[in-house]
């Protein structure tokens, strides 16, 4: 059987779980957000430290691109994977053009969060505790949507090079751990203590 008739299962399972962590850490900081504007000097739940946390990122320019907070987008966003996790695991097939299309969303979130992770790391100088979470489920969402492509012929490619990327899902996980230590290394480099921030409630 092929990879592209193989129903997804595993592809599916991940999308559902990424869907409700990006969900819920969008919900955190919604309601951070709420607090923000009641009470601007409001202790919020995500402010840890001076690094590692919410507040100037919900306060910043980055935070409300498009003229709304950033976490609307989370919200509204994340159901679209949840609902396909969902139609996948009932055995529902879609089309080329469907596929296409939830490529290119999921490469647009991507790209919206590696500018994000810019942004925090050389502008704002600061990392806030439920962005990280989103990065941790949108960085291996992303590259296992790409080899879902490739496997199923969305994207052109041979039916050679189709069954070698129905082998490279396995490998997801390790190029997630790639990427977030090189977040990690970029934050170090930059003069942030991301490392010593996130090991120092361990050693308390």
């Amino acid at each position: 059987m092929t990879a592209q008739r193989t129903r997804p299962v595993g592809y599916a399972i991940w999308l559902i779980v990424a869907s409700v962590v990006g969900w819920w850490a969008a919900f955190q900081l919604t309601l951070d957000k709420l607090a923000q504007l009641q009470d601007p000097d409001a202790a919020l739940s995500c402010n840890f430290s001076v690094l590692v946390q919410c507040g100037v990122n919900l306060d910043s320019w980055q935070g409300s691109v498009f003229g709304f907070p950033n976490p609307i987008i989370g919200l509204t966003a994340w159901m679209a994977p949840l609902v396909l996790g969902v139609a996948l695991l009932a055995g529902v097939r879609f089309p080329a053009w469907f596929w296409g299309l939830f490529g290119l969303g999921v490469a647009g979130a991507f790209a919206f969060v590696c500018w994000l992770i810019t942004q925090s790391i050389y502008d704002l100088r600061t990392l806030c505790p439920w962005c990280m979470l989103t990065w941790a489920v949108t960085i291996p969402t992303f590259l296992a949507t790409v080899v879902h492509l490739l496997r199923n012929g969305t994207l052109p490619v041979s039916t050679r090079a189709q069954e070698r990327a129905g082998r490279l899902m396995v490998w997801v996980p390790l190029a997630s751990i790639v990427a977030f230590a090189l977040i990690i290394a970029l934050a170090q480099l930059s003069g942030l203590d991301l490392l010593g921030e996130l090991t120092r409630p361990l050693f308390r």
